[in-house]
This record gives structure tokens, sequence and C-alpha cells, in this order.
């Protein structure tokens, strides 16, 4: 089934440069009288972009309608009874966050939810540091304390401590564990990536996606309208010397629209724009100028604006905030350039502004902070070839020594 799209976490959030989002809510109306239900073919997706299990958001649709749900984990089968419009179960979720997901101090979506010894459900924020609890008369909040969330760092020592004890396939069958940043935990991931590309080759898989198997002059100009209407994600860092307000007012903002209404303004101007900003030195300033600079004709390009990227790009933080910029250039804007995420990394890397360290860390680390967990795969699955390349290469260089 294609994707239906993606939308702001907090969809009363009209910003492009917003930085959480999550897949539009799609519906399904199965059976008839009395057995017609209304199945969510994709509450996985939505869920996990919430940081919540699946089970949660389904059975707030229960409580609030009034109807029995139903879950099946095993077979991603999750189930409202009777018929219900997509558009009020997409209002209903907007309730869901509001009540279980954003932080009250500061709305931020980043948060995770513990459950005291008193059976108080908490959200614990990771982007303020806020304890706010949830309204607990609310009739989900039973089914949370009987089926609370699992905690992926209880999760990760566990294994940890399996290994150090000997036992055999230690690894195998335990969740994913989810690192500072939301990605999964190194050695989880690694293993993860080289089993699927073992399975299938980026290529063939990325062939048979629905969502970038249209390239007609008319499907690709509707998806850059929605991009333009709902891209998220400029990835202000939390902490570091990027603290700053998030929005389209906001130094990022302005010189993320500056640039696509002047993208032909040229190096210069681009960067006298960042340093009149106040934001020339900002490493989240590589993410905005990635992803709002380049075209499809992205290889191409790169040489004409190396010299710019040499100037900014000073540390292993605007490294990384590059990579995450040309992540969602391929990933959301343009995905069917996601093929070409080998030729695009070569020219940053004989252009000695991205470093072969960096390229290696972030090709086997997943992260869900500039794009969905989903789209981070693909591009790091299509960045294999080069990868290897990095590899054979030092090899060589071994040999010769």
């Amino acid at each position: 089934m294609a994707s239906a799209g993606v939308v702001n976490i907090r969809r009363d959030v009209d910003d492009k440069f917003y930085r959480y989002r999550m897949p539009v809510l799609t519906t399904k109306i199965e059976g008839k009288g009395n057995g017609i239900k209304t199945v969510l073919p994709n509450m996985s997706d939505v869920a996990r972009a919430l940081s919540r299990p699946p089970t949660y958001p389904t059975k707030f649709f229960g409580c609030e309608l009034g109807a029995q749900t139903s879950f099946d984990e095993k077979n991603d089968r999750y189930i409202v009874n009777g018929a219900h419009d997509a558009t009020k179960l997409r209002e209903l979720l907007d309730g869901f966050i509001e009540k279980f997901v954003l932080c009250k101090a500061c709305k931020n979506p980043e948060t995770d939810l513990i459950i005291t010894k008193t059976d108080d459900i908490i959200r614990d924020c990771k982007a303020c540091g806020e304890r706010t609890g949830v309204d607990m008369r609310h009739k989900l909040t039973t089914f949370i304390v009987k089926n609370p969330p699992k905690n992926p760092k209880k999760k990760s020592k566990s294994r940890q401590a399996t290994a150090e004890n000997g036992s055999p396939n230690g690894d195998a069958g335990t969740p994913e564990a989810e690192g500072d940043d939301g990605g999964e935990s190194d050695d989880e991931l690694t293993k993860r990536i080289k089993a699927e590309a073992a399975e299938l080759n980026a290529e063939s898989k990325l062939a048979k996606e629905d969502w970038s198997a249209d390239t007609s002059p008319e499907a690709v100009k509707a998806r850059l309208k929605a991009v333009e209407a709902q891209m998220a994600s400029v990835a202000l860092a939390a902490g570091g010397d990027d603290d700053s307000d998030e929005g389209a007012d906001s130094p990022f903002g302005q010189l993320g629209s500056w640039i696509e209404e002047n993208r032909d303004a040229g190096a210069v101007e681009i960067y006298k724009k960042a340093d009149e900003l106040g934001i020339a030195k900002k490493h989240s300033t590589m993410t905005v100028i990635a992803q709002t600079l380049f075209t499809e004709d992205v290889v191409a390009e790169i040489p004409k604006y190396a010299p710019l990227f040499a100037k900014m790009v000073t540390s292993e933080k605007h490294q990384k905030s590059l990579l995450g910029g040309i992540e969602r250039l391929v990933g959301v804007q343009h995905p069917e350039l996601i093929p070409a995420v080998p030729k695009i990394l070569m020219a940053f890397y004989q252009a000695d502004i991205l470093e072969e360290e960096v390229v290696k860390q972030w090709g086997t680390h997943v992260s869900k902070k500039f794009v969905d967990r989903d789209t981070s795969k693909k591009v790091r699955k299509a960045s294999e070839p080069f990868l290897k390349w990095l590899d054979e290469a030092d090899d060589s260089d071994e040999e010769d020594e």
C-alpha cells in the first residue's frame, strides 16, 4: 500500500521546518452489519514515530469511542470495532498525543512514559528534562499500568549482562534499544543492517517501494508540493552551540526559506545570509543548506558549492548535520535519488568535506533525528557501495604499507 504522506506530530504547528513528524493515520473498513470494523493498517508506523506501543493509541480510540478494540501484534493488526471515519480518528490521535505524548512543559514529543511505584504515569521529557504527570482519570491509564511500556535501557543492560555471563545467542530476539539521539544500539544495528542487506540488496528493495515507484512529472510535482507544505526537520540540536527556537521565524527557518527563493544567488550570498542571521558557524545550518539548496541534480551541483561547505563545515558535528540534510534531501524531497547516495557521498568525500570515520559511523547507526527510522534505514542501505569502497581502500593501503 502506498504511503499516505506525513504530517507534523503537532498538527497545530504549521511549520515546514518543524522537526517532529509522523505518517498520516490510515484506515480500512472491513466486514458488514454487526461485524463491521475499522482496521488501522499503519498504526505501528504511527506509534513508532510517537515512541509508544501501537496498542496505546488503539486502546485510546476504543476508550474515546466506547468501542471494543483488538490487537494482533504478531501480525501487526490493530482494530477498532465499528465503522469510523479516518478524519475523526486522526482528531482523536491528536488528543492522545496531547494527553500521553507531549511534554506538558515544553510541548515536545520526545518523552518516555514512566510508571511510578504508586502506579502514577509520568511523561519524562528528554528535551527539557521536566517530568509531568498524565490525567490518571482517563480510562487508558488503567491499560497502560497493566501493560507498561518496555524500557529499552533496561533491555540493553540485560543483554549486556547475558553476554558477559557467556550465554549463547545473548542478543537473539531482543527488542531494539534506542540511544539518546533516537538511534538503536550500535551492535544490534550493525547486525540488523548486515542481515537485511544479505537478504535483499538496497536497489532491488527500493525498486519495489510504492512511494518511490511513480516518478512521473505529475507525481514528482505532487510530492514536492506536499514536502513544501509539511517538510519537517531542521534537527535543531538539544544542547551544544545550537540552542535556538524552532519555527519559520527562527534564523534557521528564515535561512531555509531564503535559499528556496534564491537558490541561484550563489555560494557567497548564501554564506553572507547565514552570517547576517548569526548562524554561519552553527552546525544545524548545514542541515538547512543541504536540504534546501540542492535539486535532483545534486551530484553535479556539489562541486559548485564545495567551497561553501569547505568553509562552513568545521567539526564532526557539522559533518553529521550535513549528512542529516542529505537524508532529508533524498529521503523526503527526492526519494528517486536514494540510489544516488553513494555518488553524493563520494562527491563530498573527494572534496574533503566528509571524513571517512564520520561517514562509516553514520552508515551503521540508524537514527530518527532527521527522518523517520524506515527512511533512515533506506538511505543507509543505499550508501553500502560507498562504505564498501572505503573499506576496500583501507585494505589496499594496508597491503601497500
